[in-house]
């Protein structure tokens, strides 16, 4: 996704990596595309958290952290970047001061605001891949909107009780086929009425399953920066925590259309 002769690697860089440069389908080049990355990460929470720690333990050069809450007692339970020292700060704050104590090579852009497509206006152009970790559909659907006027690909995730999900958005690249990729509506046509899916905070959620999509997300950004794999595009994958089970859905774009269209 970025120039991958730019940003050149340190020696202490190349030992801090070398697990990922051993890896052929990586390798230097793809250390360096890691390096000048640019991603946005939409919440510090419970998906937020193990997205950010492994997007900055992989070497990404600039992350991008928008939340506008405090970390609470009650986030310590799956909010792993987060600690009791923390407790009453900004999300944002504690999450920047925790990647730095990880990995110092690390740029961090906080913002401590709420994601909107107002805000997203004025700030997403800095950015060339967004991850959705938020917990509210109108985040969601802001988000997808965003990326897609943007053209820079969206992961999103989401989790209940024991279970989640979680996909890769490109809706303006067309498939092998010809066709456009789908958008986030084709996935979820309309956003559900107010109050019909109830909260975290109403109904409960294992902590370790936000670790289970979380790690899952950031590893499908790792892939989409370097170039490598199959993203999870056209495709929304689904844990059942308590069944020990995954599965796969495909979907489409509802109506044909090509990219010259």
């Amino acid at each position: 996704m970025e120039n991958q002769n730019s940003d050149t690697l340190r020696p202490d860089e190349i030992e801090r990596y070398r697990r990922h440069i051993l890896l052929p389908e990586i390798g230097g080049q793809g250390q360096q595309k890691l390096k000048s990355a640019r991603v946005l990460v939409i919440g510090a929470g419970g998906l937020g958290a193990p997205i950010l720690e492994y997007l900055a333990a992989a070497g990404v050069g600039t992350i991008g952290i928008v939340d506008d809450d405090r970390v609470s007692l009650s986030n310590l339970q799956r909010q792993v970047i987060h600690d009791t020292g923390t407790i009453g700060e900004m999300k944002t704050r504690s999450a920047r001061e925790a990647i730095a104590r990880l990995n110092p090579n690390t740029r961090v852009m906080d913002f401590e605001e709420r994601f909107s497509a107002e805000w997203a206006q004025m700030h997403l152009s800095r950015f060339r891949l967004l991850i959705d970790g938020s917990d509210n559909f109108d985040t969601r659907y802001a988000a997808a909107d965003a990326a897609e006027a943007a053209r820079i690909p969206l992961v999103t995730g989401a989790v209940g009780r024991f279970d989640g999900s979680l996909t890769v958005l490109k809706p303006y690249e067309a498939g092998e086929d010809g066709d456009l990729n789908p958008t986030y509506r084709d996935l979820f046509p309309e956003q559900p009425p107010e109050g019909l899916i109830p909260a975290c905070a109403e109904t409960g959620v294992v902590g370790a399953l936000t670790g289970v999509i979380g790690t899952l997300m950031a590893m499908e950004a790792i892939k989409l920066v370097t170039g490598i794999g199959e993203p999870l595009v056209r495709r929304l994958l689904l844990y059942d925590g308590l069944a020990t089970r995954f599965d796969v859905i495909k979907y489409k774009r509802r109506a044909k259309r090509t990219a010259t269209e």
